[in-house]
Formats: structure tokens, C-alpha cells, sequence
């Protein structure tokens, strides 16, 4: 979900909702701590200069049990950060603690937003010698080429 997505979802919400890719949701007196732009230059392992640019929103949770982020607010801290901090409209990814920083893409759900879980993934499998996955194929057995007959 990009940032212009989540301003439109906060506009129509009237409660802040996120759940967790197991279904949990995050409680509701969470904070948004961070709302920023975030930009990784790497080399992958084929040599391969990159560059990712996100926005990065930070959830986290107190014992402030009665804090409750209402939508509009969500939505003024992200406008905010878009006139200070010049943010572009692109894909947001979340950041939320559980036994360590855990980072989630997010999507729009009936009542809220979903957290989705991320991975890591090989981007130069051509340069590094990773193989490719073979398609599995089912072979229709045949009598004529079953152990028993002696033909293989």
C-alpha cells in the first residue's frame, strides 16, 4: 500500500485497526512512534548496485492503555511528514516489536489494515548460482514401464 492508499483508508475509518499476519491485531492503545522515508543503497551478491526507497510507519505498544490514535489524527501525523520531510508517495512499510523489530508491508482490509508478512529473497539468482526450481511433473504410470517388467 502506498501513502496517497493509506490517506484515503484513514479519511474513510472512523477506528484504527491493525492486525497481524496470525490474526492477532495489535492493541488498541498502540503509538505510531515514526513516520518517515527510508532509503537502502546495497550491492547484492551479483554485483548489482540498488536502491530501495520507502515510507517506514513505527507502531509500538506502552502500558498507556488509554491512549487510543483515532484515524484523523494517523492522518495528520503522515500529512505532517509529507510537507516536513518531503516523503514521496511510496510503498509503506510498517515496523512492529514483537520478540524483535518485525517489518511488514501493509494492505487495506474491510475494517482496518492488515500487517503482511515480508521476506528475503536472492535478486541476482542468474550472477550467484542459486538454481532454478524445477517444475515438478506427474508421470502417468503405465505397466509397460513399471520395475516389475523389467523395460527400465
Amino acid at each position: 500500500m502506498i501513502v496517497s492508499e493509506f490517506k484515503k483508508k484513514l479519511v474513510e475509518s472512523d477506528t484504527l485497526v491493525f492486525e497481524l499476519p496470525n490474526g492477532e491485531l495489535v492493541p488498541s492503545h498502540f503509538h505510531v512512534t515514526e513516520v518517515g522515508q527510508v532509503e537502502k543503497i546495497f550491492i547484492d551478491c551479483g554485483g548489482t548496485v540498488r536502491n530501495e526507497r520507502k515510507v517506514n510507519l513505527q507502531l509500538w505498544e506502552a502500558n498507556d492503555y488509554d491512549h487510543r490514535l483515532h484515524p484523523n489524527k494517523l492522518l495528520e501525523i503522515v500529512e505532517l511528514s509529507e510537507r516536513r520531510l518531503g516523503i514521496d508517495d511510496l510503498e509503506i512499510e510498517v515496523e512492529y516489536q514483537g520478540s524483535t523489530i518485525g517489518k511488514y508491508g501493509l494492505e487495506a482490509k474491510e475494517n482496518g489494515f492488515v500487517l503482511t508478512a515480508t521476506t528475503t529473497d536472492c535478486l541476482a539468482k542468474d550472477n550467484c548460482g542459486v538454481p532454478e526450481e524445477k517444475t515438478k511433473v506427474e508421470v502417468a504410470s503405465s505397466s509397460c514401464c513399471s520395475p516389475e517388467t523389467g523395460c527400465c
